[in-house]
């Protein structure tokens, strides 16, 4: 059976914060470039802790089921014939606000429009290879956090 537990409390001196975590998935830009070490460097600094993570290549039926919610999009195809050409490394970050600072470091989807100091903005070379994929809400990070992993992978 494959289930997370997505969001969870921690107790601080009666006050409480809110621990999330969310999906990343280095593409396989990242991975034929050789810059991993480099695009965890960004996530490990902005206080993100890496509790999952695997290497895998992606079928096509799983590319097109995971990123199912843009088969109507023009660039659809496109999006599965890259997400299929070389391993992907897939991550479960935790942290506080994980999805928001996540989403954060990545930058902007069109590296020309991403912040100077993210991901994208510092690695990515086109708006199609743009080295990154990060959950964008709460919902959508559990459904893509149980797509990769069990509940007894993560740490």
């Amino acid at each position: 059976m494959y289930c997370c537990v997505l969001t969870y409390l921690v107790e601080y001196k009666g006050g409480t914060r809110v621990q999330e975590r969310t999906l990343s998935i280095l593409k396989p830009d990242v991975v034929e470039r050789g810059i991993i070490g480099n695009v965890i460097s960004y996530i490990e600094a902005a206080g993100l802790k890496v509790v999952a993570q695997r290497m895998c290549r992606l079928t096509v039926s799983q590319a097109e089921e995971f990123y199912d919610v843009h088969r109507d999009r023009p660039f659809f195809p496109e999006l599965v014939k890259f997400m299929t050409s070389g391993p992907v490394v897939v991550q479960v970050l935790e942290g506080e606000s994980a999805i928001a600072v996540y989403r954060d470091v990545m930058g902007a989807t069109n590296p020309k429009e991403a912040a100077k100091g993210t991901i994208r903005a510092d690695f990515a070379e086109s708006i199609d290879a743009n080295c990154v994929h990060g959950s964008d809400n709460a919902d959508n990070a559990k459904r893509e956090i149980m797509f990769f992993f069990g509940e007894c992978e993560i740490f």
